[in-house]
């Protein structure tokens, strides 16, 4: 399955340079640095893992999707690849990721449940989960689609870097 993750904006809004009850602000102009704060939905589950191991044809594979577009993708017996997720497929992770109450996640390693089990699992703010986890249910079609396009070669959606 394939997760879509969408890019994130981060913008400072506000003034930062006057007090608070009045109290006047420094005459000497000092350089205006955008406040970010991080909160669950703002980290989106970015950096995100999805794995695939186990089922019949003995999958496993890794792909580690960070903030900025860039997938790592390894699999058993080839060359670890890095590339680079078209837009749309990013926002698509990202807002799936972004839906997911990844605080009230309970993170789980995930084990096989029957011979030739295939797990697929996404990890991302320190929780680990199958991905059939009610909670995960946003990012179902968003991964399958990023183990597709992230394999190795890169397919389409997902360009060498």
């Amino acid at each position: 399955m394939v997760a879509a993750v969408a890019g994130l904006v981060l913008t400072g809004c506000g003034d930062e340079s006057g007090g608070a009850g009045g109290t006047p602000s420094s005459s000497t102009p000092t350089p205006s640095t955008p406040t970010v704060t991080q909160s669950t939905p703002v980290a989106a589950g970015l950096p995100l893992t999805v794995t695939r191991t186990g089922g019949f044809a003995g999958f496993d594979d890794q792909v580690v999707l960070g903030a900025d577009g860039v997938a790592t993708v390894s699999s058993r017996g080839k060359e670890t690849v890095r590339c680079k997720l078209d837009r749309s497929l990013l926002t698509t992770i990202t807002t799936a990721a972004q839906q997911v109450d990844w605080a009230a996640l309970q993170s789980t390693k995930p084990s096989t449940r029957h011979p030739d089990d295939m797990i697929v699992a996404v990890t991302a703010n320190g929780k680990t989960a199958r991905l059939e986890d009610p909670e995960l249910k946003p990012l179902t079609t968003p991964v399958s689609k990023l183990l597709t396009e992230a394999a190795i070669p890169p397919g389409k959606l997902c360009k060498p870097v």
